[in-house]
This record gives structure tokens, sequence and C-alpha cells, in this order.
């Protein structure tokens, strides 16, 4: 049995797709020559937004604005900050909003509670429906006078 050319081509796509990983948008001249903070540098880009791409982070992102992010966190962190410090600093020029993961803070805290309130209410509101379809199946059920006018309604239409 042959396959078709098709067949190959289709496969290879799917290949392709299925092992395809992100390169990443860092530029060789932006690396740092110490391996141990190139890690720490690539680490901390993962989770800064790219305030250009806004669901990218500076790490995959080739808009001029991450790359300027990327030597800011380089040029941080080998002049001795910590990651915290590092994150610290580009959150007090760029705002919360260059977070990827909001911190949990006062301010976040609806943001983080969220998704779990919509779930309340969610599960809160299937309940409710379910009641009410089930109560209203029980009591508007017609009397013996409706039915039968119902009835004679129907034969008359016939």
């Amino acid at each position: 049995m042959t396959l078709s050319p098709r067949y190959g081509l289709a496969a290879l796509l799917l290949a392709g797709i299925l092992f395809a990983g992100p390169a990443g948008a860092v530029n060789p001249e932006e690396r740092l020559a110490d391996p141990v903070l190139e890690n720490r540098a690539r680490a901390l880009s993962a989770q800064l937004r790219c305030m250009v791409c806004q669901n990218q982070s500076i790490d995959d992102s080739n808009a001029e604005l991450a790359k300027d992010l990327r030597l800011i966190v380089r040029e941080r962190l080998a002049g001795g900050d910590s990651d915290q410090a590092v994150l610290d600093y580009v959150v007090s020029r760029y705002g919360e909003f260059v977070l990827l993961k909001p911190r949990l803070e006062g301010k976040t805290l609806m943001l983080w509670g969220a998704p779990a309130l919509l779930l309340v209410v969610g599960a809160g509101g299937l309940f409710w429906a379910a009641r009410r379809r089930r109560r209203v199946g029980q009591t508007e059920r017609l009397s013996e006078a409706e039915a039968a006018r119902l009835d004679a309604i129907l034969r008359a239409q016939d």
C-alpha cells in the first residue's frame, strides 16, 4: 500500500507544528557572558509582559521596547541586583501590568478571586435553574377542565 504525497505533506506539517517550540527573541549581542546570570535574565524576562505585544513575554517578543526591557534586566543583574530587585525596578517604571503573573496584593485581589467567584456564581445559577425547572414542572399542570378544553380546541382544528 502506498501513501499519496498529500499524506506525507500533512504528516510533515503536523510534525512541524507538534515539535516546534518558541524560538525566543533574545539576540546574541544581548546575552550575558556569565551563563548563570543569563539563565536568571531569561527566567526574569519570561515573567515580564511586552507592553507592545501584551500577551507575550519580553523574552519572546521582537518589539523594540521588549529589547530595551531585556537590556535593563541584564544591566541590573550585571550590577548585582537580586531577581526581586530587578522586578521591583521594572514594576516601578512600567506599573504592575508589566508582570505576566500579577502579585497577590489588595489591589489585585479581585483579579485573583474573580475565577473562583465566577465559578461559585455559575454553580449557584445552575442549582437555582434546576430547582426552578423541577418546581415549574410539578406545579403548572393543566386541570381536567383545561385539558378537556385544549382537547376540544385541537379536535376543532383537524
